[in-house]
C-alpha cells in the first residue's frame, strides 16, 4: 500500500514563505510525475506545479516566479517552496503522484490528505 503524507502548511503573512513536503511511502518501484494541487473554498481543485521524473517542471501562471517545485528521488519526496505568498494562495494543498508499485504494472495515481495554507495578516 502506498501513502502520500504532506507537511509544512500553516498560517503566514502576505509576502511570507512556506515550504511544503510530501513523502511517498510503501511498496514503490518507481514514481513518475509528482504534483501539487490546491483547492480554495468554493473553487475547483487546480494544478499548481508538476515535476516529472527527469526533473522537468511546469507551473500555473498564477504562481510562476514565486513557487518552486523540486523532488528528492532517493527519499521519494516532493517539495513546494512558496515565496511572496498572497492571500489568494490560501487553499488546501494536495500532493499527487503517479506511482508504479510493481515492475511491469501500469502506474496508478495517489493523493495525499491535504495541508492547509492560509495567507493572512
Amino acid at each position: 500500500q502506498v501513502q502520500l503524507v504532506e507537511s509544512g502548511g500553516g498560517l503566514v503573512q502576505p509576502g511570507g514563505s512556506l515550504r511544503l513536503s510530501c513523502a511517498a511511502s510503501g511498496s514503490i518501484f518507481s514514481i513518475n510525475t509528482m504534483d501539487w494541487y490546491r483547492q480554495a473554498p468554493g473553487k475547483q481543485r487546480e494544478l499548481v506545479a508538476r515535476i516529472i521524473s527527469s526533473g522537468g517542471t511546469n507551473y500555473a501562471s498564477s504562481v510562476k516566479g514565486r513557487f518552486t517545485i523540486s523532488r528528492d528521488n532517493a527519499k521519494n519526496t516532493v517539495y513546494l517552496q512558496m515565496n511572496s505568498l498572497k492571500p489568494e494562495d490560501t487553499a488546501v494543498y494536495y500532493c499527487h503522484a503517479w506511482i508504479t508499485y510493481l515492475p511491469g504494472n501500469p502506474p496508478r495515481d495517489y493523493w495525499g490528505q491535504g495541508t492547509q495554507v492560509t495567507v493572512s495578516s
